[in-house]
């Protein structure tokens, strides 16, 4: 029954694609089967009634009577700046560049003192640890010392004691 029933699934798709294939093709072939020959057709001038374009004085008449000197009259502070002189705008760029530079330059040293502080700090650090291992090397010195003078000891005593007839162990 499976069989069956997948074979006749398979048969629908078949259908459904060659459909799909002339639906979407059909128009196409159709148009192109039943256009005669372009050597035949003669193509008649167009005539069209279309307005002419409009041009952008029709659309605002008062965008044309705009020039650039109008442009921020009414405005006290953009007045201001359009009259400053070139050299007047430079000296203010220049100043400008100072204010940042000086900023810039604040702040290197903030960063600067901070990282010889941090600096300072793992420097001392750096000296405890070398002190405390200056004073760990010198006990341990004094141990092995002090533990050669033990063997030295222990040795003399066991010789004295075998001399005497000790055996050992």
């Amino acid at each position: 029954m499976t069989r069956r029933s997948g074979s006749c699934f398979r048969c629908c798709l078949v259908v459904l694609a060659v459909i799909s294939a002339l639906c979407v093709s059909g128009p196409a072939l159709y148009w192109k089967l039943k256009r005669e020959p372009t050597s035949s057709i003669s193509c008649t001038p167009c005539i069209c009634d279309c307005p002419p374009p409009l041009s952008l004085i029709k659309l605002a008449p008062g965008l044309v009577n705009l020039s650039v000197t109008d442009c921020g009259k009414d405005d006290p502070d953009l007045k201001e700046e359009m009259e400053k002189q070139f050299v007047d705008l430079l000296s203010e760029e220049l100043k400008l560049q100072k204010t940042v530079g000086e900023e810039h330059i604040r702040h290197m040293n903030i960063t600067f003192g901070e990282a010889r502080r941090v600096a300072s700090q793992y420097q001392k650090e750096a000296e405890k640890c070398n002190t405390a291992t200056e004073t760990c090397e010198q006990a341990r010195e004094q141990a092995e010392a002090l533990t050669r003078q033990e063997k030295k000891m222990t040795s003399l005593w066991e010789r004295r004691a075998r001399e005497l007839g000790w055996e050992g162990e």
